[in-house]
């Protein structure tokens, strides 16, 4: 058996596979594009999925893959699991060979021998291997047994199991079929190794492969016509076995991490194995956010976001309980980095913005851990005390929406004080919380897609890159959402084309409008979308004849608005170029509207961009525009592709063939290196031939929409005309009123400003010595109270503020008394009541009176024996109420 290294295995098993007919196909994102059953890829097939289903067609027939994977929930993967298990993990790498229709069960089960045997050089009598049993439905899959047995296999160690461990389905409908696992014993003595220890919780045996053999129709359970293969192998899991240790955390993947975090907290080796739980899963975590922020995820209160939340979070507070106080996580994933930015390039480019936004989410948290943490310790002290074991679910949902914990961490902080956490309750209070929130939700035409699904229509030919007309057939009819064959005027329709001009929205830009007209009358188009892949759906209503299934029609675009939405189409992809040069390559696109009127650009960044940067990069983007730059496409595989350095977007899904958009930087020496190449990306939308056509863009504003991703709105075109005329419009009307050109309107404003500023303060200094003049004038009106001096007086004041200024001026004349002040503001009486620290300790209290003077007012209150004050609702009562603070003063003297 050779002792190999994680990155020599993975190399070994793609360059076998590429030696027998493979392709070697990138791994796709984690984020998984266009399925909204997955968060994220959580095996190798993933990828290939339409694949499977005939939905897609690839160039090749066999590939190979490194496929990165994620997974948080489901069967043997409770996040709780991650660190006591020694082999759970969130993130890890899967290695893959597949079948698409060309080799079956007999090369599958040679190669996966051979590699094995021989580039592994595994002994062979610690192989194990598990066949289909067969059942009712399905017969035992004897083939593969012959076919183990034929390879070297020993027939005592080919095992049959039943559906529950060696059948695969993908779904209700799909291919499926048996598959078979390889298993090596890992213990020292083989005289005690046993067919009872495979496919159970024993630790001396570790399943490493699995070869799915897809031969089976779900629905029907009839053979499938191409069957396919599809096998997985745990990367991390086969480390372990070749490198001959027991643990996935004691290989070269997670030994150097774990030393990292050593090193970073200054521990030793006995605190490593007193604690090895939070070291492993602070190791395993760091990864996971690594490979998440670098495919697009950013930190967030839903969907993928809050899965990388919880990771993160779970990763801080388990290096809380080690002993870190300050953040720390980011130089644990920068040793992630270094360590698998070879075999993932997108690490080392993305490193400093990944870095950035793991600090600021661990910085984040750290600021909100004291108080939750002091919020549930409250919580499990009154569980305590009322002999209770459940913390409430409301409890955990106040905890995450306040504090942002994640309920596993408070299941984990509970369990430490021996408690649980009420799931069910917590479950309710989230999903009320929804209900809330789709209150202000806004619905799409999702529901489409059923209707879409399953109707055997050919894919639409586009032709709008070349055209904006074009004649074609009706091949499909909706009208008023029934599928049809026929529709009369004023109907709301959907209609399919064999071949259409039309765009349908997607990657940003919106769905263009026009219309469809033939013999008898005219379909006004109103949106064009692509429900379902391959086929375009034009939206409108059918305003003049009628319209019937296989009917020619003239298709023609809206050609002003497609022009401008073309303008501002290659406007995004030059401010993305632009982005990336001026503020990094980490600032990646995170979503975009291409509309006639406007474009908006989301990207991710995790500051604010400063006035002078976004001048710039406006400048660089009209520079480019004067340049008039060539704009240019090519078809190329989608491999090719990203070798010439076009980028591909986070989430999208492509096939083997791409468009590439080229957009040429024309004369660069216009604006200093505005560029520091030209633009590259993988784009199916429509553009301008040149920059020239762009005409100017003009950045309107730059934003916030949430946690590291920015916002930057902008007009191209005849748009940013209107605004700039509309800009100038502004300065010449306010021109006309000061009285000035426009050039001098800044120097007119500054200087009003300054003599505003000037008479304010005249202002102020005149109020001063009326306020003086004022409270020598109140002075005058002091009397005794039983030998206390008390000043009851109504004054003008504009607001309470001013009121509490009076009181506190003569309070400081008085020097010993009792001052009551009324005053009528926004026609509501309101009271304040001042007692100097002399009186207060005779007995005097300022709260008491003002709550009985409010009363006569229609209010209530209260305050300080020193100070109060109140409001009421009847001002025309205030005199009376005023009228009786010397009695009320003088009772408080006699007790």
């Amino acid at each position: 058996m050779q002792k190999l290294t994680l990155a020599e295995i993975r190399e070994r098993f793609l360059s076998y596979f590429e030696r027998n007919g493979h392709t070697r196909v990138p791994s796709s994102p984690l984020v998984v594009a266009h399925d909204p059953t997955l968060l994220f890829a959580n095996s190798g097939m993933v990828q290939f999925k339409d694949v499977f289903l005939g939905a897609e067609e690839r160039p090749y027939s066999r590939a190979v893959t490194a496929q990165k994977c994620l997974r948080v929930s489901g069967k043997h993967n409770d996040l709780e699991e991650v660190g006591p298990s020694p082999r759970h993990h969130t993130f890890f790498e899967m290695l893959g060979n597949f079948s698409f229709g060309d080799y079956f069960k007999a090369e599958a089960i040679r190669m996966s021998w051979e590699l094995l045997t021989q580039e592994f050089q595994l002994p062979v009598e610690r192989l194990w291997f598990t066949v289909f049993a067969g059942d009712d439905e399905v017969p035992a899959d004897e083939e593969a047994v012959q076919l183990w047995i034929a390879q070297g296999a020993d027939p005592s160690r080919v095992l049959r199991f039943g559906r529950k461990d060696n059948f695969w389905v993908m779904g209700d409908t799909g291919p499926c079929g048996p598959c078979s696992e390889i298993t090596v014993y890992l213990g020292d003595d083989l005289s005690k190794m046993t067919a009872e220890g495979v496919n159970s919780d024993d630790p001396d045996y570790v399943e490493v492969w699995n070869n799915v053999f897809m031969q089976y129709e779900r629905a029907t359970m009839q053979p499938l016509p191409r069957p396919s293969v599809d096998t997985g192998m745990g990367l991390e899991r086969m480390a372990m076995v070749l490198q001959g240790v027991r643990s996935n955390y004691a290989t070269d993947a997670f030994v150097t991490l774990i030393a990292r975090v050593m090193a970073e907290l200054g521990s030793d080796e006995a605190h490593y194995h007193a604690h090895f739980a939070n070291y492993r899963a602070i190791a395993d975590h760091a990864r996971a956010v690594a490979f998440l922020i670098a495919d697009g995820v950013l930190p967030g209160n839903g969907g993928r976001s809050y899965v990388l939340r919880r990771i993160l979070r779970r990763a801080a507070y388990q290096g809380r309980g080690i002993g870190f106080e300050a953040p720390f996580l980011a130089k644990i994933i920068a040793t992630v980095i270094d360590d698998m930015a070879p075999a993932y390039p997108e690490l080392a480019a993305r490193r400093a913005f990944i870095l950035e936004s793991a600090d600021d989410e661990e910085r984040q948290f750290l600021r909100t851990l004291a108080g939750g943490i002091a919020r549930l310790n409250s919580v499990v002290t009154q569980m305590q005390a009322e002999g209770s074991k459940l913390v409430a679910g409301q409890d955990a949902f106040v905890l995450k929406d306040t504090f942002g914990f994640p309920l596993d961490l408070t299941q984990k902080i509970a369990a430490e004080q021996g408690l649980q956490v009420d799931e069910a309750g917590y479950d309710a209070a989230m999903q009320a919380q929804r209900e809330r929130s789709r209150a202000a939700a806004k619905f799409a035409r999702s529901g489409d897609t059923e209707l879409w699904s399953d109707r055997g229509l050919p894919a639409t030919r586009f032709v709008g890159y070349d055209a904006l007309t074009g004649e074609a057939t009706v091949l499909a009819l909706v009208a008023e959402g029934d599928m049809v064959a026929h529709a009369n005027t004023g109907a709301q329709v959907q209609v399919v084309l064999d071949a259409t001009p039309f765009y349908a929205e997607s990657g940003g830009q919106v769905g263009d409008t026009g219309k469809l007209t033939f013999a008898t009358g005219m379909v006004e188009v109103s949106d064009t979308l692509r429900p379902v892949p391959g086929l375009i759906v034009h939206y409108g209503t059918l305003r003049a004849g009628s319209l019937s299934l296989g009917q020619q029609v003239h298709a023609e675009v809206d050609g002003t608005r497609r022009t401008a939405i073309m303008r501002n189409h290659t406007a995004t992809h030059l401010l993305h170029r632009a982005l990336r040069d001026l503020v990094g390559e980490h600032a990646a696109q995170a979503g975009s509207l291409v509309a006639p009127e406007r474009l908006r650009f989301d990207f991710t960044h995790n500051k604010a961009l400063d006035t002078a940067t976004l001048r710039n990069i406006e400048a660089r983007l009209n520079a480019w525009v004067r340049a008039d730059g060539r704009v240019s496409w090519d078809e190329m595989s989608y491999q090719a592709a990203l070798d010439s350095g076009a980028i591909a977007l986070f989430g999208e899904k492509y096939g083997d063939l791409v468009r590439v958009v080229r957009i040429e930087r024309g004369d660069g020496t216009l604006v200093e290196g505005f560029a520091s190449r030209d633009s590259r990306e993988l784009c199916g939308g429509t553009h301008v031939a040149s920059t020239g056509q762009i005409g100017y863009v003009r950045i309107l504003a730059e934003s916030s929409i949430g946690s590291g991703i920015r916002r930057i709105e902008a007009l191209t075109g005849q748009g940013a005309e209107q605004w700039a005329e509309q800009q100038a419009q502004i300065l010449r009307d306010l021109a006309g009123r000061l009285g000035v050109a426009p050039a001098l309107v800044v120097e007119r404003v500054e200087q009003l400003l300054g003599e505003a500023k000037q008479r304010q303060q005249e202002l102020n200094a005149l109020r001063g010595r009326l306020a003086r003049s004022s409270l020598d004038e109140l002075l005058t009106q002091v009397q005794h109270e039983h030998g206390v001096p008390l000043l009851v007086a109504q004054v003008e004041a504009e607001d309470a503020a001013r009121l509490r200024e009076t009181g506190d001026l003569l309070r400081d004349r008085i020097g010993s008394g009792v001052i009551v002040l009324g005053a009528v503001i926004q026609a509501k009486p309101l009271l304040l009541v001042m007692v100097t620290p002399d009186l207060v300790k005779q007995g005097y209290h300022a709260g008491n009176l003002v709550k009985a003077l409010s009363a006569i007012v229609g209010g209530g209150g209260g305050g300080r024996p020193d100070m109060a004050q109140a409001g009421g609702k009847d001002a025309a009562q205030l005199a009376a109420a005023l009228a009786q603070a010397g009695a009320l003063v003088a009772a408080q003297g006699r007790g």
